[in-house]
C-alpha cells in the first residue's frame, strides 16, 4: 500500500469511527453527561484529576490543559491535573511501591470525595488505571472511564463509561481526543458563556 492510500484508508477509519459514535445518540448523551457530572464539581470547588499511559497519558495531560488553561476563551482556570506528569514522583513510586500503585498513590495524596477521576486507557485493562478505580470507589470520587470498544476491566470499576466503538488504537485515540475536546468546550460555556457576551 503507498502512502496516499494509508493516509486515506486512516482517515476514512477515523472518519468512520467517529460518524458512529455521533449517529448513537445513548453514546452523545453519555459524553454530555460526563460534562455535566465535570461542571458540577467545577462549580463545587472540586478536581478533575486525569490518568493514562503512552498516548493515553498524552490525551490525559492534553485534557487537563484544555480545562486548566483554557479551551476557546480567556476564563479563570479549572482545577484539573494530569496524574503522570510529575517525573520524579512517577519513577520514585514506580520503584518503590511498583508501577501498578502511581495513580493510587497519586489520587491518596490529592484527591478528595466529590472530586472527577477520569481513567483513559484503550483496552480498558490497564492495571495502575485499576487501582486507582478502585481507589476512588472506596474514597467517594466520581469516575469516568474513556476506553475502546469492549471497555475491559475497567468498564465494570467506573460510574460513567465512555466506551469508543473501535479495537483500532489509534482510532480509539482519535476518538478520545474529539470526546476531550467536547467535553472541554461544554464546561467552558457552560460555567462562563456569561463572562465573554
Amino acid at each position: 500500500m503507498n502512502a496516499t492510500k494509508r493516509i486515506i484508508t486512516a482517515l476514512d477509519a477515523s472518519i468512520e469511527t467517529k460518524q458512529t459514535i455521533r449517529d448513537s445518540r445513548t453514546f452523545i448523551k453519555r459524553i454530555a453527561d460526563c460534562a455535566k457530572i465535570l461542571t458540577k464539581a467545577f462549580k463545587s470547588g472540586k478536581g478533575v484529576f486525569l490518568a493514562g499511559n503512552g498516548g493515553s497519558a498524552a490525551d490525559a495531560q492534553h485534557i487537563a490543559a484544555e480545562l486548566s488553561g483554557k479551551y476557546y476563551f480567556d476564563r479563570p482556570p479549572l482545577n484539573a491535573e494530569a496524574l503522570h506528569v510529575n517525573t520524579s514522583y512517577l519513577t520514585a513510586v514506580a520503584n518503590d511501591y511498583g508501577y501498578n500503585k502511581i495513580f493510587a498513590r497519586a489520587l491518596e495524596a490529592h484527591a478528595k470525595k466529590g472530586d472527577v477521576f477520569i481513567a483513559i486507557s484503550t483496552s480498558g485493562n490497564s492495571e495502575n488505571l485499576i487501582e486507582a478505580l478502585h481507589y476512588c470507589r472506596e474514597h467517594g470520587i466520581k469516575t469516568i472511564a474513556m476506553t475502546g470498544e469492549t471497555g475491559g476491566k475497567m468498564k465494570d470499576l467506573c460510574d460513567y463509561l465512555v466506551n469508543v466503538p473501535s479495537t483500532d488504537t489509534p482510532r480509539i485515540q482519535e476518538a478520545h481526543i474529539t470526546i476531550g475536546h467536547a467535553i472541554c468546550e461544554i464546561v467552558e460555556s457552560t460555567l462562563f458563556a456569561n463572562d465573554n457576551k
